[in-house]
């Protein structure tokens, strides 16, 4: 963990994080995917760390979920 937040390498990372953000938020899969407006099993396929998820499907769990993704360029963070 940095001063930015998580780094995340690989689909499971962002997975692990979904997981571990719903679980401490106390909401279910179903109760995610549903203010998400996504389907359960995209919930479920994200969290395992499917590597195929559409990227604006997974914005919008993360988003429902209070997290942000951001992009910095690492030559420029110190």
């Amino acid at each position: 963990m940095t001063q930015f937040g998580k780094k995340l390498r690989t689909a499971a990372d962002i997975g692990q994080l979904v997981r571990e953000t719903r679980k401490a938020q106390g909401i279910s899969q179903e109760q995610l995917a549903g203010v998400a407006g996504t389907g359960i099993r995209l919930v479920s396929d994200l969290e395992n760390g499917k590597g195929t998820i559409q990227v604006d499907k997974m914005i919008k769990v993360v988003e429902a979920l209070g997290l942000g993704i951001y992009a910095l360029n690492r030559w420029e963070v110190k």
